[in-house]
């Protein structure tokens, strides 16, 4: 692990002010006088190779007052990156990536919630330089960049940063971490973090996922959809029982171009189809997920599923099309992917509904997906009309100016192929990496 320097002022002397002056010259800078403030900081920082140990120092000084303004801002590391990936270059992304891990320093895993280090993990997020004052160099020499390049490069990675507006939180910010009984025991489960049903699911949507029979991937996905239901409904009853005094929580989803609004009418299916709420934030290209924490891990597998399939599946009728003389245009590939969002809605919400049901009936499913029989619960449909009410009440705590959009169809072979694709869907998620 790196030699911590001081924090403050980026680390104190001639840097740290040639640093904050050079930042906030940027920061404030007009587009159109964007250039000439990044030129000037830059070759301030640059200019000696004598300070420039003590600008690196300064530089991952302001990082954790810049980071940590961000975290208090309601913005997670998954966030940051998404931001950096969209908008500016992968040099600024691995530089990002570095400056979360220097922040994160300052803060025990204790104080991190279990999605907070589940995201570091993905980000691989790590602290790899010997000290602070080496950290530039070590950056510079991996990335084949000179002094002023580098520089440039951070200046725009904290212009970016400095820039962004407070967001709803979707949990607790490193420090704020609340622990209980059932969270350490979750965290001592078969993936950290992770419920035992949650694991069992994982299983299934695995096995799907590596088998060549599609019959029996619809099988395999199904009897996991049905788990999801089910764990739900157990998290329902014991919320009655006073067991479980959780509130509704909520992830971040990135929604990516093209074809933005279709997805996120994907994952608004899934979300409405496990008592979650989605809530899109356009201009940072994410959603935010609201839902009762036995509910969100699912929602994410299965949408990251869903979204493969419904990608494959597009090329593949747009190829057909093609070679039949129709085109493959925007308005196909738009039109296609409403036409499968609105079909799985369809089907989620009566395999839902059919899990239900049963459950209301007595009928319980068990982790390992076998059935057994019980004495009905009646107040099995209460609890869980209480949670979507406690979900509703959150969705608006959270975002009290809500719109709705339209999402335009306007070809519609593009529709028919979309719903026939999503027949064939396999309702399973992916065992792989997770973005938020």
């Amino acid at each position: 692990m790196g030699r911590r320097g001081q924090s403050g002022n980026g680390g104190g002397g001639d840097a740290g002010v040639l640093l904050d002056t050079a930042v906030r010259g940027v920061v404030t800078a007009p587009e159109e006088g964007l250039d000439l403030a990044l030129d000037t900081g830059a070759s301030l920082l640059a200019a000696s190779a004598g300070s420039w140990p003590a600008v690196s120092r300064a530089a991952l000084g302001h990082a954790d007052t810049a980071v940590g303004r961000c975290w208090s801002a309601g913005w997670r590391p998954a966030d940051l990156v998404r931001v950096v990936r969209r908008d500016l270059k992968p040099v600024h992304l691995a530089l990002a990536v570095d400056l979360i891990a220097a922040e994160g320093r300052r803060h025990p895993a204790a104080a991190l919630d279990r999605r907070w280090q589940d995201q570091l993990r993905e980000l691989e997020a790590e602290v790899w330089w010997p000290s602070d004052e080496a950290y530039l160099s070590g950056f510079a020499q991996r990335h084949r960049l000179d002094r002023f390049a580098l520089a440039t490069v951070l200046l725009e990675l904290l212009r970016s940063w400095g820039r962004l507006p407070p967001i709803a939180p979707v949990g607790p910010a490193p420090g704020r971490a609340t622990h209980s009984a059932r969270a350490e025991q979750r965290q001592r489960g078969p993936v950290a973090g992770e419920p035992r049903m949650l694991s069992r699911i994982r299983a299934l949507l695995a096995k799907a996922e590596s088998t060549d029979f599609p019959e029996e991937a619809e099988a395999l996905t199904a009897k996991a959809q049905q788990l999801m239901a089910q764990h739900s409904i157990d998290e329902a009853l014991l919320a009655v029982e006073g067991a479980d005094p959780h509130a509704p929580g909520a992830l971040r989803i990135g929604v990516d171009n093209p074809y933005e609004g279709p997805k996120t009418m994907l994952l608004d299916a899934v979300a409405a189809a496990n008592r979650c709420r989605v809530v899109w934030a356009k201009e940072f290209g994410f959603c935010t997920v609201i839902g009762f924490d036995a509910d969100l891990d699912g929602v994410e597998l299965l949408y990251t599923s869903l979204l493969v399939q419904a990608t494959h599946a597009m090329q593949q009728a747009g190829a057909r099309q093609h070679l039949d003389g129709a085109s493959r245009t925007k308005a196909f590939r738009q039109s296609f992917l409403v036409a499968y969002a609105a079909r799985i809605r369809e089907r989620l919400t009566e395999a839902t509904e059919r899990t239900t049901s049963e459950a209301a009936a007595g009928r319980h499913l068990r982790e390992d997906g076998t059935a057994e029989q019980l004495v009905p619960d009646e107040r099995l449909l209460p609890a869980l009309k209480a949670r979507t009410e406690a979900v509703d009440h959150e969705v608006g705590r959270m975002f009290p100016k809500l719109v709705s959009q339209r999402v335009r169809v306007s070809d519609g072979e593009g529709w028919a192929a979309g719903r026939a694709a999503a027949d064939r869907a396999s309702l399973r998620g992916r065992s792989g990496e997770i973005r938020g």
